[in-house]
């Protein structure tokens, strides 16, 4: 019966976002719209931070770093593209391209294959240490990216128009929006099917136990290194997203501001619940909507409520829903 309601929640959060989405359309408020597709987008990285966090108990505080390097690479294929430059990778050359579908899959294969590197030496650590080499790598991408006049240093890239999607008009906000929406419930069937499957039974054993796990010959950092190796990739294709709604993409996004607020999308929602980062997005930009109209400290606020969950529900928003359905059922 929980698992009914659990299922019931998680329709409605999922069906209140596009609900959103449509009405704003027909009052002709796209900035409403831009909101839910940046809950969207915002989702679809918590949701990759998640895999790795809530399922693997991986605290990462460098998921920034894929998220900016996705977001580069749409703008730097993008820009090649339009200024009719070939992009020279030696020993390659190649022109960039405008089309989504292009460039989603090279974000996200760039993105994964820096989380494969940046795995590999991360996860020879654990705990504290793990947290820090993470966000070192992270600090390390952002001020190099800072240093890259090419494509405009502190500045950054704009692209001016967002890339091309077949049969879309792209620069239609509730277009748009539908194709992020796409991803996202593209993203929440493809990490159901992870975490139920065997690979996502292992994943969540070693989080439990390393060494009853190591016991039954399952190789723990194999395991570990191909669950963050996902998670890169998933968060590499939301910066991607996220540059295409801005059409601009700046050192910012690389920051650890950025990796913070992905994690407060998870610790929000609920970590280790698969629409927790969906929900956790949802409940910091509204915040930040409503409150930044009130104050421009409205991040002391939200500070404040992300205590009350770390203190009061630990399992978050979902968990919080979850638990109060239960009790009046």
């Amino acid at each position: 019966m929980s698992i009914t309601k659990s299922n019931a929640i998680n329709t409605l959060l999922i069906a209140g976002l596009l609900f959103a989405a449509l009405c704003a359309h027909v009052l002709s408020e796209p900035f409403i719209i831009t909101m839910a597709t940046k809950i969207a987008i915002f989702a679809i990285a918590g949701i990759g931070l998640n895999l790795a966090l809530g399922y693997g108990g991986l605290v990462s505080f460098g998921h920034a770093a894929f998220f900016g390097i996705g977001g580069y690479v749409c703008g730097i294929l993008a820009s090649h593209a339009r200024n009719f430059e070939p992009l020279t990778t030696w020993p390659f050359e190649f022109s960039g391209t405008t089309s989504m579908l292009v460039i989603w899959p090279i974000a996200i294969f760039v993105s994964s294959l820096l989380a494969l590197l940046i795995g590999a030496i991360s996860l020879r650590t654990t705990g504290v240490y793990f947290i820090m080499i993470t966000l070192a790598f992270a600090q390390m991408i952002f001020y190099f990216a800072i240093s890259w006049p090419t494509y405009g240093g502190e500045d950054g890239l704009p692209t001016y128009v967002r890339n091309s999607f077949p049969g879309v008009n792209t620069l239609n906000p509730i277009e748009y929006f539908l194709i992020c929406f796409v991803l996202l419930l593209i993203t929440l069937i493809l990490c159901s099917i992870i975490v139920n499957s065997r690979f996502g039974l292992a994943l969540q054993a070693a989080r439990q136990n390393v060494r009853r796990v190591t016991s039954v010959g399952i190789d723990v950092y194999k395991v570990k290194l191909v669950a963050f190796v996902i998670s890169g990739g998933i968060t590499g294709l939301a910066g991607a997203l996220y540059t295409d709604l801005n059409r601009f993409v700046s050192p910012s996004v690389l920051s650890w501001h950025t990796s913070g607020e992905i994690m407060i999308f998870v610790i929000l929602g609920g970590v280790a619940h698969l629409f927790g980062p969906l929900a956790g997005a949802a409940l910091f930009i509204v915040l930040e909507f409503v409150l930044g109209g009130f104050t421009e400290y409205w991040q002391m606020w939200l500070g404040a409520l992300l205590l009350l969950v770390v203190l009061y529900a630990p399992k978050g928003l979902m968990g919080a829903l979850n638990a109060s359905w239960r009790s009046h059922g």
